[in-house]
């Protein structure tokens, strides 16, 4: 295997044109986090983005600043199925996460203090939106294709809605037209354990110099049951104990599932901020394309009738199951639209879109070898910067300038208020690849790795 895209370096784009939200708000003065992999062809028409899911960002490969892997990086990289030897690759981190682009941890240029629980509710549409003006500034006037899981999947779905000339394909894998109830349900019992946390503060506990934990812990412990299938959990644990004796407690971990659970909240709650979460799993129970349309998806889908779909689902995930994907399926057919479907017998659960099987990578990589034959995707394509960035067409000038690296004036990141330190650092740069891992708790040691995805 060879060793991916190596080192990566995150760069940042600002925009000071206001970005309208769905809510009737505007998002003004913001910063967008992104990673390129790969070359950009000189026909520009080989740029395939990757969307992102609820605690991952735009480090989609290669090994960051940190030692950190990329959270897709059996996916992406040379002689993988999104070969970056034939594709320019863009990860970009959404408005309202925690990895580097404008969210509640920033300041508000307009009052002068941090967000806090002030930051815009931000939908699936108006991330898109803003990936839109990103891929614009790079120079990319249509994308080979849009790929995601599970919300990543959401947002790959509304580029096709929104900017279906953009895009020659989308390829949604483990996700849905909507939320559940039961799916929306999981979503409000973890934002209730965060906002009855005593350090939330309403929203504004980074004035208060305190982060709250235990909320977050039990929010991630309710999501990462739900990434799970129950043979993959029957199989990792069963009802093994942690000590060789039942303890006769309530309190103290008496199964390995237990231990397991709270070892994935702990280290959660050591890089994940609170109200990117409640923003998140919000953005998560509005999508929902037919909603504008009577409840009827295919005429949701009615402006992508010049695009191809790839839809993948797999047999043992419950918390999206094949059959939303069918669901999306039939409406695509509804409208004669080009789709493909792939129904993956897999026992891992909604995790399997993370994963390493062989099925499904086969899938994306046919996939993607007839996209590179359509785009002429060639790995001689004219050489580009030490940081990917193939620079600007000719005759191209965005205005202010193209903020494609780290910005070091006033729109940089002015960080949190003078002298604020919350405990364990800052919650804007997080983990997200197995480095980043702190380790179980003593003594434990869970078969067959670790399960981190989120949705």
């Amino acid at each position: 295997m060879d060793n991916g895209v190596g080192r990566v370096q995150a760069q940042q784009m600002h925009f000071a044109e206001p970005l309208p939200l769905k809510s009737g708000a505007r998002l003004a003065d913001y910063t967008l986090a992104y990673e390129t992999y790969g070359t950009l062809n000189a026909a520009r028409s080989n740029a395939v983005l990757v969307c992102h899911a609820l605690n991952a960002g735009h480090h989609v490969a290669g090994v960051d600043e940190a030692g950190r892997s990329g959270w897709w990086d059996n996916l992406v990289g040379p002689g993988r199925p999104l070969d970056t030897d034939r594709f320019f690759v863009i990860g970009v981190n959404n408005p309202g996460s925690c990895f580097g682009s404008t969210g509640p941890m920033h300041r508000n240029a307009a009052t002068g203090r941090i967000y806090g629980a002030d930051f815009p509710v931000v939908t699936v549409e108006d991330w898109v939106d803003a990936q839109a003006r990103l891929v614009q500034q790079l120079g990319i006037e249509r994308l080979a294709a849009v790929i995601g899981g599970s919300l990543g999947g959401m947002q790959a779905l509304a580029w096709t809605i929104r900017h279906p000339q953009r895009v020659r394909q989308c390829i949604a894998v483990a996700t849905a037209p909507n939320l559940s109830a039961q799916n929306i349900a999981f979503n409000e019992v973890a934002r209730r354990a965060i906002v009855t946390d005593p350090d939330f503060h309403g929203g504004h506990f980074y004035e208060h110099g305190v982060v709250p934990a235990r909320g977050l812990r039990v929010a991630r412990m309710i999501g990462h049951i739900t990434y799970l299938s129950d043979d993959t959990m029957e199989q990792k644990f069963g009802r093994e104990l942690r000590a060789a004796e039942l303890g006769y407690s309530t309190q103290a971990i008496e199964f390995q599932i237990e231990s397991y659970l709270r070892h994935q909240g702990e280290k959660f709650s050591e890089y994940f901020d609170a109200n990117t979460y409640l923003l998140i799993t919000r953005a998560l129970d509005y999508f929902d394309p037919a909603r504008e349309h009577g409840g009827d998806l295919a005429r949701a889908f009615v402006p992508a009738r010049d695009n191809r779909f790839l839809l993948v689902s797999f047999t043992t995930d419950w918390r999206f199951s094949p059959a939303r994907s069918r669901e999306l399926v039939k409406a695509l057919v509804d409208n004669r639209i080009d789709v493909s479907y792939a129904e993956i017998d897999a026992p891992h659960g909604h995790d399997a879109f993370l994963l390493d099987d062989a099925r499904y990578h086969a899938v994306l990589r046919a996939n993607f070898d007839r996209i590179a034959a359509e785009v002429g995707a060639d790995p001689r394509a004219a050489p580009q910067g030490p940081e990917g960035d193939p620079g600007p067409p000719a005759g191209f000038a965005p205005p202010r300038g193209d903020r494609r690296t780290a910005p070091q004036g006033p729109e940089a990141d002015p960080g949190p208020p003078g002298g604020f330190a919350p405990p364990r650092g800052d919650r804007r740069a997080a983990p997200q690849g197995p480095e980043a891992d702190p380790g179980p708790p003593v003594g434990f040691a869970p078969p067959r790795g670790d399960r981190r995805a989120a949705p």
